[in-house]
Order: C-alpha cells, then structure tokens, then sequence
C-alpha cells in the first residue's frame, strides 16, 4: 500500500493509499459506489461519506485538512 505524508500537500489519493498528516493522524477512503466512506486512523466505522463535489474537514493538533472527492478513484486532500 503507497502512503503520503503531509510534506505530499496537496495531493490525490487513491484507493489502497493512505496519507499520513502532521501529528500521526492518517486518513484513506473504501469506495462505496460513487461515494467515497471517509477513514480517519485505524477505525473500521467511517468518519463521514463524501459524495462527489463534497468536502470533509479533518482536525488535527497540526491544523485543518480539507479532504474532497469526485467520480475518480481517489480523494484530495489539501491543508487549509
């Protein structure tokens, strides 16, 4: 599985990839149909589900990341 750190920002993300942010949070998405289930560290329950042109805010010690997805197989993720 590829992983990013946050130095990768902003960056895209695919399925099977994870990013690693700042303070040790990561974040990776499963697909499900055209909607993207949002996971945030190791927890199995999504921390939201993003359809496309919806963003999601993660909060971490280090600031605020804006996760976004489309019709692709991959999520964006930028610092904000």
């Amino acid at each position: 599985m590829s992983s990013f750190t946050e130095a990768d920002l902003p960056t895209d993300v695919h399925h099977g990839e994870m990013i690693t942010l700042g303070d040790g949070t990561t974040v990776r998405f499963e697909s499900n149909g055209e909607a993207k289930n949002i996971m945030v560290n190791d927890g199995f329950e999504p921390a939201c589900t993003l359809f496309p042109g919806n963003d999601y805010t993660v909060q971490t010690s280090q600031g605020s990341y804006k996760i976004t997805c489309e019709f692709g197989d991959s999520m964006h993720v930028e610092k904000i």
